[in-house]
C-alpha cells in the first residue's frame, strides 16, 4: 500500500501543471476593435488625457502660487472633473461642482461653531448637506457636499478652511474650462460617422448571413435564430444615436460647433434611415418565421420553395451590397458616386421582383400563404425605401418612398 501511494505521488508530480490556452485568434478578435478606436479617424491619440494632465498641473501649480493651502489637491481634483467630453459638459460640471463646494461649505460653517466633531453632528451635517443638494438639483454632484462639509469640519480653523476650498475649485473649474477651450474643443462628428459605419456593417453582414441560411436547408431554429439577431441590431440602432446626441451637443459653446450643426442633418437622415431599416429586417425575420410556424415542425422546409429561398437570398444579397454603397462603413471603403449608387438601388428593386413572382399565389386557394408573403414582400419594400433615404435628401425620398408603396400596394391589388 505504501509502494502505491508513493507511486502515485510520484506520477502526481511529473504530469505537467495544466495552464490556460490562450487563443491568438480570440484574443485579437476581443482586443482589434479596443484599440480600433484608439486610432480611430479624427482622434488624435493621447490627446484627452494630455489635456486632463495639463489641466490638473496647472491648476495644482497656480493654487499653489495663490498659497490657499499647504496641498492644494482640491484644484486639480476640480479641474479633473471638469475637463469632460464637451464644452457644454464642462461648464455644466464646473457649474455645479462650485455650487456642490460652496453649500458644502456653508454647511458646516454655520454648524461646525456650535457643535464641533461629535458623532451625532457629523450624521447631522451629513443629512443637511445631501437635503441642500437635492433642493439645488445637483445630480452626480449630490455627495460632494457631504464631503466638502465633512472635510471643512474636520478642520480646526473653519473660516479659513473653507475659504480655501472654494478658491481652490474656482481655480480648478477655470483651468478646466480653459484649457478644453482652447486645446482643440471636442466635436464628436467622426466618432458618430464610425458608429453609424460600423452599424452599417452589421446590418449588411446580418443579411449576407440570412442569406447563406436561406440557401441551405430552412429550419425553425434557423428562424428563431434570425428573428433574435434582427432584435440584436437594435443596441447597435441606439449606441449610433447616443453618437448623434453626443455630436449635437459637442457644438453647444464650441467655437468649432459649425462643423457639428452643418453635418448634424445628414448624420441624422442616416441613423433614421437605417432605424428604420434595422425595424424592416425585423419585420422581415418575423414573416419568415411566422410562415415557417405556420406548416408543421417536420415541414419547416416547405415553407418556401427552394427557388423562392434563393430569390430572397438574392434579395439580402442586394440589399447588403445597397447598404454598403449607400452608407460606407466604418472602415470608409465602399463606393461614392451616385451612378453605384443607383446602380444597386436598381438590382435590389430588381431581384425583389424576381422574388414577388415568385411568391405570387392565389388568394383564394392559400389566404394564409398570400397574407404571410405579403408581409415578406412589405418589409423587402420598407427597406428598399430606407436604404435609399439614407443618402438621398428627406423630400426625394419621401417621395420615393410614397412611389415605392403606390407600386406595391399595386402590385397587391392585381394579384
Amino acid at each position: 500500500m505504501q509502494q502505491e501511494r508513493e507511486k502515485a505521488n510520484v506520477q502526481d508530480r511529473t504530469v505537467p501543471s495544466r495552464r490556460p490556452v490562450i487563443d491568438p485568434e480570440a484574443l485579437q478578435t476581443v482586443l482589434h476593435p479596443r484599440v480600433k478606436r484608439l486610432f480611430r479617424r479624427g482622434r488624435t491619440p493621447g490627446l484627452r488625457t494630455a489635456k486632463t494632465t495639463l489641466a490638473a498641473v496647472a491648476s495644482f501649480a497656480l493654487a499653489a502660487w495663490w498659497h490657499t493651502s499647504d496641498q492644494p489637491v482640491l484644484a486639480p481634483l476640480t479641474a479633473l472633473l471638469v475637463v469632460q467630453l464637451t464644452m457644454y459638459e464642462t461648464v455644466a460640471h464646473g457649474r455645479e461642482r462650485i455650487v456642490s463646494v460652496v453649500a458644502g461649505v456653508l454647511v458646516a460653517t454655520l454648524f461646525a461653531g456650535a457643535v464641533g466633531l461629535t458623532w451625532w453632528s457629523l450624521g447631522f451635517v451629513v443629512a443637511i448637506s445631501l437635503i441642500a443638494g437635492r433642493l439645488l438639483r445637483l445630480g452626480p454632484h449630490l455627495p460632494e457636499v457631504a464631503i466638502t462639509a465633512m472635510l471643512v469640519l474636520a478642520v480646526a480653523d473653519t473660516g479659513a478652511a473653507a475659504f480655501d476650498r472654494v478658491v481652490e475649485t474656482l481655480i480648478g473649474a477655470a483651468v478646466g474650462v480653459v484649457v478644453n477651450l482652447l486645446i482643440a474643443p471636442p466635436l464628436y462628428i467622426q466618432p458618430t460617422r464610425d458608429a453609424i459605419g460600423e452599424l452599417a456593417d452589421r446590418m449588411a453582414s446580418y443579411a449576407r448571413d440570412l442569406a447563406g441560411t436561406l440557401r441551405e436547408e430552412w429550419t425553425r431554429e434557423a428562424a428563431d435564430r434570425a428573428l433574435t439577431q434582427a432584435r440584436e441590431l437594435g443596441a447597435e440602432v441606439d449606441r449610433a444615436d447616443r453618437g448623434l446626441a453626443r455630436t449635437e451637443q459637442s457644438a453647444r459653446l464650441n467655437p468649432r460647433g459649425h462643423l457639428a450643426r452643418e453635418a448634424h442633418p445628414h448624420l441624422r437622415d442616416a441613423v433614421t434611415a437605417l432605424e428604420h431599416a434595422q425595424i424592416g429586417l425585423r419585420n422581415l425575420a418575423r414573416a419568415l418565421l411566422d410562415r415557417t410556424y405556420y406548416l408543421a415542425a417536420d415541414a419547416a422546409d416547405e415553407a418556401y420553395s427552394a427557388e423562392a429561398r434563393r430569390s430572397l437570398a438574392d434579395v439580402l444579397d442586394a440589399l447588403a451590397a445597397a447598404i454598403e454603397a449607400v452608407v460606407p462603413g466604418a472602415g470608409g471603403a465602399g463606393p461614392t458616386t451616385r451612378a453605384e449608387i443607383d446602380e444597386r438601388l436598381a438590382t435590389l428593386h430588381e431581384r425583389r421582383d424576381q422574388l414577388g413572382a415568385q411568391l405570387l399565389v392565389d388568394p383564394h386557394v392559400d389566404p394564409a400563404a398570400w397574407q404571410q408573403h405579403g408581409a415578406l414582400l412589405a418589409a423587402v419594400d420598407r427597406l428598399r425605401v430606407e436604404i435609399a433615404a439614407a443618402e438621398i435628401d428627406p423630400a426625394c425620398a419621401m417621395s420615393q418612398a410614397a412611389a415605392g408603396w403606390r407600386r406595391t400596394h399595386r402590385r397587391r391589388s392585381i394579384s
